[in-house]
């Protein structure tokens, strides 16, 4: 059982109502929670037979499924407690406890047939609780199933006998036979026999043909049909006289040793034996689908219908699918509102998006899907989210319009202002009109998140602004003539005048040019003067060197001339000394 679902006592699945069947919503919705594989073992019987006791030790407890210790029958309807399976990990153990059959009190006896009948197709394991001993009332009781086996054929085959010959009877629950306060012995013929060879005795044919034989081996030919998986248990009484009023509230050292020993060797075989619930195909059966199983049967029951095995599994395939299909569109929506902000600036992009969405949505219905196998749900969803798509791309288309509308208005805004200022009507207007819209256009293209819409809805724009335009250009029109004629006139006058100007520029650049030439006459007049003075200085300087230089010249020639004199006399007056020193010598 899922690890949230915890059921501390049975509660009622389906109620019997003023001899109507009623499904228990809290009841259908712990069922739906259980994802888990279920064992389902249903037990019915007559009314105080101890179907409830029996129960109870299924579920490991001393008390849950209400026993009475009076004639008044406690369990009314169908009674459900979900326990984790004592043996089987990952799976939940499903008890059903139902209404005791030929209730004195009960109005309407075919109410009976309608519990008999649910608790062998919601069973995986039916236990059939009887009194005492295997007669041919029990038998006759238990033949009811022949009832059902209408119910469980194919009814679409052309042929009942051949469906009737063809049903296949692994998809009904194992029978498991037990018999309360067995006082018999187990023997034939002096042989002792186990449990399940009384029970196979006790359902064996006789041999004939006549009506008596017939309709003796009816019934056991029906148990035999459907039921080809028994076992028999034999209980003792469980306590004597008193106690078996206070039998819940008894220990095991309380009661019989062999009604425990029976009991142990019961819930052992239960456990062990049971068979996960299965439909046609290998189909395991879960929560929601033990849930679709109950609404189908009690809507066909009270309709006046049994159901069929193949009109149950269609049932079961349509709710599930449906349900799958609903899971999947849901996943779907959540992503797309996570992923898509409208509007996309391609369509490309939104349908790449739809696209990744659409396959982990198709996952999704793989995932919960059941026994799709002509795909008829999954083409149902493909349609679907095709119909999404069509609609999303349809927003798409919206939300871009709009927006490219509002920022459309936004942006040209001012120009309308301009235009209603009559900022354009003016010669040249329409080119000045242009250019700003222009100019608006591109700040318009530059404006990013636009979506699909973007050029299509400028175009209706300013094709709307159309007439605008043409108005601004015929005004333009009418005041460009006018100020044509007043820019021509004021072109020649402005051309007179400019020759006029011009000319005088000439007459001055001429006087200028006059003045230039005497200017450079004059300077040059200048340059030539001063170069005259100049090099008449320098020929002074050069006149006045050169005379110094002869000057100096001739001042050493002459100083050449003295020196050489002064010697010429000063070697005269040496010979001259010593021409007197040597005459004087010569005299003494």
């Amino acid at each position: 059982m899922a690890p949230e679902i915890h059921m501390s006592e049975p509660m009622c699945l389906i109620g019997n109502t003023e001899e109507h069947l009623v499904t228990n919503q809290e009841a259908l919705r712990i069922l739906s929670a259980i994802t888990q594989p279920v064992v389902v073992v249903a037990i019915v019987g007559l009314y105080r037979t101890g179907k409830s006791y029996l129960m109870n030790k299924l579920a490991g407890k001393e008390r849950g499924f209400s026993i009475g210790s009076t004639v008044q029958s406690h369990t009314k309807g169908i009674w459900m407690w979900c326990v984790p399976h004592p043996q089987k990990p990952d799976h939940t153990l499903v008890l059903l406890d139902t209404e005791g059959l030929g209730d004195v009190e009960k109005v309407d006896e075919e109410n009976d047939t309608q519990i008999f009948a649910l608790a062998i197709l919601l069973s995986s394991t039916f236990v059939y609780n009887t009194m005492n001993k295997i007669d041919q009332e029990a038998i006759d009781l238990l033949h009811n199933v022949t009832e059902l086996t209408h119910l469980l054929l194919t009814r679409n085959s052309p042929d009942s006998n051949q469906s009737e010959e063809t049903a296949d009877a692994s998809f009904f629950p194992d029978l498991v036979w037990t018999l309360r306060d067995f006082f018999l012995g187990l023997k034939v013929n002096g042989q002792a026999i186990t449990s399940d060879e009384y029970l196979e005795n006790s359902l064996k044919l006789k041999e004939g043909t006549d009506e008596r034989t017939q309709t003796f081996n009816l019934p056991r030919l029906c148990i035999q049909k459907f039921f080809p998986v028994k076992k028999c248990f034999v209980f003792d009484s469980p306590a004597r006289g008193s106690k078996l009023s206070q039998l819940q509230t008894l220990s095991d050292d309380e009661l019989n040793p062999d009604f425990v020993q029976d009991l142990s060797e019961f819930c052992s075989h239960i456990f062990t034996h049971s068979k996960t619930k299965t439909l046609p195909g290998g189909i395991q059966v879960n929560g929601p689908r033990l849930e679709s199983l109950v609404l189908t049967y009690v809507d066909a029951i009270n309709s006046g219908a049994l159901p069929s095995m193949e009109n149950t599994v269609v049932t079961l395939v349509r709710r599930e699918n449906s349900a799958a299909v609903q899971k999947a569109i849901v996943h779907y929506d959540q992503l797309m509102s996570q992923r898509v902000q409208l509007p996309t600036e391609t369509l490309q992009e939104l349908l790449d998006l739809h696209r990744t969405c659409e396959q982990e949505a198709l996952g999704i219905f793989r995932k919960h899907s059941f026994k799709d196998d002509d795909q008829c749900f999954q083409k149902e969803l493909e349609s679907l989210l095709s119909a999404k798509q069509d609609e999303l791309c349809k927003k798409n288309v919206d939300a871009s319009a709009d927006l490219c509308s509002t920022l459309l208005q936004s942006i040209f805004k001012p120009l309308e202002q301009e235009v209603a200022q009559g900022v354009y009507a003016k010669p040249g207007g329409h080119s000045l009109f242009l250019q700003r819209m222009e100019q608006l256009k591109a700040e318009y293209h530059q404006r990013p998140g636009k979506g699909t819409q973007a050029e299509e809805v400028l175009q209706k724009y300013l094709n709307a602004k159309e007439p605008v335009s043409n108005t601004i250009l015929q005004t333009d029109h009418a005041l460009t003539a006018k100020e044509r004629q007043r820019k021509e006139e004021q072109a020649r006058a402005e051309a007179a005048l400019a020759e006029t100007r011009r000319l005088e520029a000439l007459h001055i650049q001429e006087e200028q040019r006059r003045a230039e030439q005497q200017r450079r006459h004059q300077e040059q007049l200048r340059q030539i003067e001063a170069e005259r003075a100049k090099l008449q200085k320098e020929q002074r300087r050069i006149q006045e060197q050169k005379a110094q230089e002869e000057a100096a010249r001739i001042k050493a020639e002459q100083e050449a001339q003295l020196r050489a004199l002064q010697q010429q006399m000063e070697a005269m007056r040496e010979l001259s000394h010593r021409r007197h020193r040597h005459n004087d010598c010569i005299i003494s």
